[in-house]
């Protein structure tokens, strides 16, 4: 039986979470509003009902190509093992047009455009390919990139943004030698020169986004990095957690109270510059959080939510072919669904690795299952938590998610999250139910 559970906020004020369903409401702390309850006993089982669908429902909508298992960068942190980086293979023409043929028949079935994303380690390595393959299938796919910018070359750019392909530039900080330290290239060297080149020739461009891993060596960086990446004209950066999937990444994890309080700096930053500027900057992962909140199945990241999106929403091709629930699962055994080459997607999503990702949800997990916040958080990740030996445990950074999910509905309460979203964000969703003004 559902129950709503209550928590203060700053204020004066308490929300109401029913946390199985998502239906939440702002109150002062006095009385909790009759006609709160009254519209709560009326929406609740319909909400239980589209929550249960959103959560456990198997609609592919992305995948996750890596089209070569090497990097000409040395970052300490890659959930990629430095074996497969160095001596891993790639993928050649052939097998990659035979893919996204096969991933094509697939998908008609359904009459669905997913995305397909360029992933792992690094994929402007076989850029050609690539190119090649966006051209060819520019009307079966949207298409995404992910990329340390090295290999990045002006023409390249103008390519990018004329297929309308979003793009995902790696920047640790504003800093070079911070950076550098960070996003090793293998003399040594780093990125930061060609990334910060490359977000110019893409300024103002609304399919960029920049991914920002938080280590202890740039966590007191964050509210700085932000503000660097408005003045390049960036929509979107992602201020992602370093995972701890394999053992070299735990000399880099952040003190948790340090990440809280500067993460919660840096949103306070975008904030302000966006208000200030009238030019948003948004950190969207924090946004996914606030979509957690006032419209959960709109979530665009999927490890916000139990199960994960791995193995549900989208799942990675390796450049052998492997098709595993997510790329974290790459230096890890025994998650291969199958091959592409030899096998389908139908197979993929039926098999018994699949399944236990799918199996894995915050009611099996010790504490999360009493969690009000379990059905915003997720407690990710599956990988980095089998990692450790369990995967049915809280996630690593517990403490991060809590307080910034608590922020998140001060936020709301204070009416500041249309500051949050991309320009008519907010305007892009529909209330289902809403009291008050």
């Amino acid at each position: 039986m559902n129950e709503l559970s209550y928590f203060n906020i700053s204020g004066g004020q308490k929300t109401a979470i029913d946390p199985d369903n998502a239906f939440w409401g702002i109150m002062d702390n006095s009385s909790i509003p009759q006609n709160l309850l009254s519209l709560y006993a009326k929406v609740k089982d319909r909400l239980n009902t589209e929550f249960n669908e959103f959560r456990f429902g198997k609609e592919l909508s992305a995948i996750y190509i890596d089209p070569t298992d090497r990097c000409n960068a040395n970052c300490p942190y890659c959930y990629i093992p430095a074996k497969l980086r160095n001596n891993g293979r790639s993928m050649n023409r052939g097998e990659l047009a035979f893919i996204l043929k096969k991933l094509a028949r697939y998908f008609n079935r359904f009459r669905r455009k997913p995305v397909i994303i360029f992933h792992a380690s690094e994929p402007l390595l076989v850029k050609d390919i690539i190119f090649e393959v966006i051209r060819k299938f520019k009307k079966e796919f949207y298409f995404g990139l992910q990329t340390n910018a090295i290999l990045l070359e002006e023409e390249d750019a103008r390519f990018l943004k004329k297929y309308r392909v979003g793009v995902g530039i790696s920047l640790d900080s504003h800093l070079a030698p911070v950076n550098n330290r960070l996003r090793k290239t293998k003399e040594a060297d780093g990125n930061f020169e060609h990334a910060v080149k490359a977000i110019k020739w893409f300024a103002g461009y609304d399919g960029l986004n920049v991914i920002t891993t938080i280590t202890k060596f740039n966590v007191a960086h964050l509210s700085d990095i932000v503000e660097f990446l408005h003045g390049k004209y960036v929509p979107c950066v992602l201020l992602n957690p370093v995972r701890l999937t394999q053992k070299a990444s735990y000399a880099l994890k952040p003190d948790e109270s340090l990440m809280i309080e500067y993460f919660l700096m840096a949103v306070d930053r975008a904030i302000q510059l966006s208000r200030d500027s009238g030019r948003r900057i948004i950190i969207g992962n924090f946004t996914n959080i606030i979509l957690g909140i006032v419209a959960p199945a709109a979530r665009r990241l999927m490890c916000d939510i139990s199960p994960c999106g791995g193995g549900r929403c989208f799942l990675t091709i390796t450049a052998s072919g492997k098709m595993i629930p997510c790329g974290e699962f790459i230096g890890l055994r025994r998650f291969s669904g199958g091959n592409i080459f030899k096998t389908g997607v139908n197979e993929a999503m039926e098999s018994k690795p699949f399944k236990k990702i799918r199996a894995r949800i915050v009611e099996k997990i010790e504490k999360c299952n009493s969690c009000i916040f379990r059905n915003i958080c997720g407690a990710p990740c599956p990988a980095e938590l089998h990692s450790l030996g369990n995967m049915l445990q809280p996630s690593i950074f517990c403490k991060f998610y809590k307080k910034i999910i608590e922020y998140a509905f001060k936020l709301i309460a204070e009416n500041k999250v249309k500051y949050c979203f991309r320009e008519d964000g907010l305007n892009n969703l529909e209330y289902d139910y809403r009291l008050g003004g």
